[in-house]
């Protein structure tokens, strides 16, 4: 009797073993956001290594195209730095015959750049709101030299694009001068060779560049976007970067993402340059 009790313990303790292990086995296609594919990398990297028969394949193109692949049942998971739309939660759903489920996976302080030999150290919500909309075109007009203003923006399928037109513009029409850049990479790239020129982007992108400080209005205190001012919200453009799947498609996926919001995965976040969650 004892011995058939221990026999069934050791087939029950097998059984959620192997059940485990194949639940962290398998592919997991994860795509959109360029702001997050470098973190979606780290991720993807670390949790193979501790994972080996695990495979995570991890590309960009910008939130719109993750968004969009997971309407369309093409990525396990889509990486966005922008929140969902309700048109586009009802479309999935629709579609796929699930509930999505919105997982917040990191904190990210989005910047506003200029050229490093650029004086200027601060701008505040406002005054990025004429300079991108064409009001202010000198530097001299928000405390710079004067010097013309070269502005550096997003393609529109980028949810940094949406979030910094939702956020900054009030949703007013970006200038059209402002030259649209396919990435956050590339942005950083234009503004580091250009010393008239301000673009924005990933706290963790601002390399070779000045991020400023940002006031939330004329009058308010200049802050930087340093991990404590993103996770209590004093950084006037700190926002969350997001997963977004449907649970229970892909046990892969699932284990993936679970361990993305475990202290392990988020201690990858400060590698990368974002910022983890608040506990």
């Amino acid at each position: 009797m004892k011995r058939s009790i221990v026999l069934n313990l050791l087939t029950l303790a097998a059984t959620a073993t192997l059940l485990a292990t194949s639940a962290l086995a398998g592919s997991v296609t994860v795509k959109g956001s360029d702001t997050m594919v470098i973190l979606g990398q780290k991720w993807a990297e670390t949790y193979m290594k501790k994972n080996p028969d695990a495979q995570i394949q991890v590309t960009g193109g910008g939130s719109g195209t993750g968004i969009a692949a997971l309407i369309n049942g093409t990525t396990d998971v889509a990486e966005s730095s922008r929140a969902m739309k309700p048109t586009e939660i009802t479309s999935a759903e629709s579609k796929q015959g699930g509930k999505v489920k919105e997982i917040p996976v990191a904190i990210d302080a989005l910047s506003i750049y200029v050229n490093a030999a650029n004086p200027l150290t601060e701008i505040s919500l406002p005054q990025a709101r004429k300079v991108y909309t064409g009001v202010i075109t000198n530097f001299k007009e928000i405390g710079g030299p004067d010097a013309p203003i070269t502005i550096y923006s997003r393609e529109n399928n980028s949810g940094t694009y949406v979030f910094f037109k939702e956020h900054v513009l009030q949703n007013d029409d970006f200038d059209p001068t402002a030259q649209t850049l396919p990435g956050t990479a590339s942005v950083v790239n234009a503004v580091a060779k250009d010393k008239n020129g301000i673009g924005y982007g990933g706290i963790a992108y601002a390399a070779g560049i000045k991020a400023l400080k940002i006031k939330k209005a004329d009058d308010a205190p200049a802050v930087a976007g340093t991990l404590e001012s993103a996770q209590s919200g004093e950084y006037g453009l700190a926002r969350e970067l997001y997963f977004y799947m449907f649970p229970g498609k892909s046990p892969a996926a699932d284990a993936f993402a679970a361990w993305v919001v475990s202290p392990d995965g988020q201690s990858v976040v400060g590698d990368v340059g974002y910022y983890p969650l608040k506990k």
